[in-house]
Formats: structure tokens, sequence, C-alpha cells
């Protein structure tokens, strides 16, 4: 009875926190999302020489075709960025932004890495839930689609999103025999279930942006690392993904599972 009076009251926190917030959350849940195109975009300006030449380098494409990927990136992030927080075009805003994270997952190699690549699909969880979330029922892209039994094509979306979103925590477990990273994955591994599989999904995806800001502070301090410092640029790549992360699960708070989920099946017992 004690654990289902604990439940009972951390869901009671999580309900006023929403009730609190519910007028700007999906507001910071969005910036969140898209910072990580935001800050690449304007890496690509600062960076233009670098990142062209690391293009041209690697695919010996010559010099025009390596400026053109990298003002592809810059343009591509920066607008799809500007369309998405003024609400204007988001559906091909996060299209545009879905290539070019297909872009450079195989420009930068990252295809053949495996963490990497799982926080690539992580983001673009995020943008299937925000594809989802700006999708109005009446005006669809989807429009000519049949329905497929009960589920429209957005539930489906934010399941999809649900489940490339937990990805990122599969970078973070770390296999070591101390109690505390013991504990640390046995904790991770539950929430990331119940926000796959849809169940108590709210208070599961508000633990689990706590627990990712803490980490991503304490780890992803760029801001201690001098700015010539490689691990300056690393660290800030990885912080601002984590941030957009973060901004998934957000979506998820404030909008909840969706329709494919056990949380709506418990409706329906």
């Amino acid at each position: 009875m004690g654990q289902n009076d604990l439940m009972s009251n951390a869901e009671d926190v999580a309900d006023q926190f929403l009730r609190v917030t519910k007028q700007y959350l999906p507001h910071v849940a969005r910036l969140c999302l898209i910072s990580t195109f935001l800050e690449d975009g304007i890496r690509m300006w600062f960076q233009w020489n670098e990142q062209r030449d690391y293009i041209e380098a690697t695919w010996s494409c010559g010099y025009f075709l390596a400026a053109c990927f990298v003002l592809l990136n810059l343009l591509g992030q920066l607008g799809g960025c500007v369309l998405i927080l003024s609400r204007n075009f988001v559906q091909y805003a996060c299209f545009a932004l879905f290539g070019i994270l297909s872009l450079q997952t195989i420009a930068y190699s990252i295809l053949w890495d495996l963490k990497f690549l799982m926080r690539n699909l992580a983001l673009g969880g995020g943008l299937l839930l925000l594809l989802a979330e700006s999708r109005g029922e009446g005006k669809s892209m989807f429009a000519g689609v049949p329905s497929m039994g009960e589920h429209s094509p957005k539930q489906y979306m934010q399941l999809g999103g649900r489940v490339l979103l937990v990805l990122m925590f599969m970078t973070l477990l770390h296999f070591d025999p101390s109690f505390i990273s013991i504990l640390q994955n046995l904790v991770g591994t539950a929430l990331i279930v119940l926000v796959a599989i849809g169940f108590k999904t709210k208070l599961a995806a508000l633990t689990l942006v706590l627990w990712l800001f803490a980490v991503n502070v304490y780890f992803n301090a760029f801001w201690m690392v001098p700015a010539y410092k490689p691990m300056h640029d690393f660290l800030k790549y990885d912080f601002f993904q984590t941030m957009s992360v973060i901004g998934g699960l957000l979506l998820i708070v404030a909008l909840g599972p969706g329709g494919v989920s056990m949380d709506e099946k418990k409706k329906l017992w």
C-alpha cells in the first residue's frame, strides 16, 4: 500500500507540474528539440572553412560540392528551426531536418559508430513527435491515407517517436560493477521501458527529463573548457544533442503518449 501511495503522490506532483506549465511547456519542448539543429547551423557559419575542407578531404568531392554541402546544412537547419519556432510549415520543416540528419549520418560516417547512430535515431524520434504534434486532424498531408483500424497515423508516429527517443538512454548505460552504476542502469532501464510502452508515461518521461538534464549539465559542461580545445566542440555537440532529446521527452510530458500506449488502453479497461 505504501508503494501505491508513493506512486500516487508522484503522479499528483507531475499533474500539478503540468497544470502550472501547460501554457508554455510545448514551446519550451520545441525550443529544446531544435536546439541541436540551431547550434549546428550556426557552427556551419562560424566554421565554414573547416567544415568544407573536412568534407572535401573525406569524400574527394571537390571545393564546389563541399561548399554546397555546408551551405545546404546551414540554410536547411536554420531555416527549419525558424519555421518550427514560428509554427509555419512545420511538417515540411520536420522533413527538411530529417533529410539533413540523414545526410549528416552518411557524410560524417556516423552510420558506422553505434553510439552516434543511436543518438541520431533518438533525434529522429524527437522530430517524429514534433511532426505528430503539428499534424492537425483536419489538415494533414496524410489526408488520403486509409485509416489503420482505430488508430490514426499520428498515433503511430507518437509510438515510433517514443521508441526512438529511448535509444539516447541506451548510450548512457554503464556496465560497471559498482552499486551506483547498477542502480542507475536498473532505474534508467525501467523508465525507458515505461516510456516506450506508454505506461505511466508522463511521470516516467518527466523523471527522465530531470535525470538527463542533470547528467547533461554535469558531463557535458562545454563552457568549462576553453573554446580553442577540441573537447569544447565535442562537449558542446553532445550537450545540444541531449537537449534535443529532452525536448522530445517534454513533448511527451505535455501531450501524452498517444493512442498506441498502455495508458490509453487502461481507459478502456
